[in-house]
């Protein structure tokens, strides 16, 4: 599909197109409705992505997300006053002649694009998003718009994610091959572990998976939000020969920790798409490097905006460079964003 370069007849009859959206460094700045999209810091009014910490944070007088991102921010931090649900698919007006639609974005339980629609013109935020299949979350949606504002956290051609089948395969390989130890998986505690253990259901491994005291309550809501995630137990009600033999999900910062020290000979692993480098893997001690990742990989960032194909692309955060200089190369509008307080999550 070609680049989008000229404006239509639509946007040039207007003499300052896509006015009322503005990137500002703390978040996108929604003008004539006074409020904000994924702010860093509290404001009166959010719309809110998803959960991460990077892009959800407390004290805003009001929070406008989906429910399950409502009750994973309630979860992680007490933010139960002043919000407000969006069903996926459901129009919200706003103020200022704006309205607001959430749509599935596939990256973790609750994640959302926001259309935003004013004047005839259409924005959607996508926040952080995958075109993977999740069983613990429903799969992205293509909404064409006018303005595209992604993410680029794997935005370098490197980073092509294999099939999560591959790596789960792996997984499956060094616990069959090591009956005495345990495979420790570091994984981010929203989504990432929950996505992990989802995946071994589906590939039949249905024996007791133990978890770090840090994963538990998250894993909880997720079951309690429609997501079964099978036999789960605690590490600290468990013995070391209770666990031979058996997976243990950790946060990544546990791998190399103390708390290690309790489990049987254990196989450190961690699901991230930074595995795809290996001194990454290296500076954790990581003897199994599994490419996990709930983020778009080059090919499937670059598909989307063709897809999309919107007048203009915005960039966020991550590698920007190169989807810029992508973007160039095949006569498509784009700039990035300085916004502040978006960071590489473990993944």
């Amino acid at each position: 599909m070609g680049g989008t370069n000229a404006l239509s007849p639509r946007y040039r009859a207007v003499s300052a197109p896509f006015s009322w959206i503005r990137a500002e460094p703390h978040g996108i700045h929604v003008v004539p409705a006074d409020c904000w999209v994924d702010p860093s810091r509290p404001v009166d009014r959010a719309l809110v992505t998803h959960g991460h910490a990077d892009h959800a944070r407390g004290g805003h007088g009001q929070t406008v997300a989906t429910p399950e991102t409502l009750a994973i921010m309630d979860l992680r931090y007490n933010t139960r006053e002043g919000a407000l649900p969006a069903q996926y698919g459901e129009t919200l007006a706003l103020a200022g002649g704006v309205t607001a639609s959430f749509i599935p974005a596939g990256h973790v339980l609750g994640s959302a694009q926001i259309l935003l629609e004013h004047a005839g013109e259409r924005v959607v935020i996508t926040g952080d998003y995958k075109r993977r299949p999740d069983p613990t979350c429903p799969p992205f949606e293509v909404t064409p718009c006018d303005i595209f504002i992604t993410e680029a956290t794997f935005g370098l051609p490197l980073f092509t994610h294999p099939p999560i089948e591959q790596e789960i395969g792996k997984l499956l390989q060094a616990l069959a091959d090591h009956p005495d130890a345990c495979v420790l998986v570091g994984a981010y505690a929203l989504g990432k572990a929950q996505r992990v253990i989802a995946e071994l259901r589906a590939a039949g491994h249905h024996q007791p998976i133990y978890l770090h005291g840090a994963m538990e309550r998250m894993c909880r809501l997720y079951e309690e939000l429609g997501v079964p995630l099978g036999d789960l137990r605690l590490v600290a009600d468990a013995t070391k020969d209770q666990m031979r033999g058996h997976v243990v999900v950790c946060p990544p910062s546990a791998l190399n920790d103390r708390w290690s020290r309790r489990l049987p000979d254990p196989i450190t692993a961690m699901a991230s798409g930074w595995m795809r480098v290996r001194q990454r893997a290296r500076q954790r001690n990581v003897e199994l490097p599994l490419i996990i990742s709930d983020h778009a990989d080059w090919g499937e960032l670059t598909a989307t905006v063709e897809e999309v194909n919107p007048y203009e692309t915005w960039i966020t955060h991550g590698r920007e460079e190169a989807l810029l200089r992508w973007h160039e190369l095949h006569q498509r509008r784009a700039r990035a964003l300085a916004l502040v307080g978006y960071e590489d999550e473990d993944d």
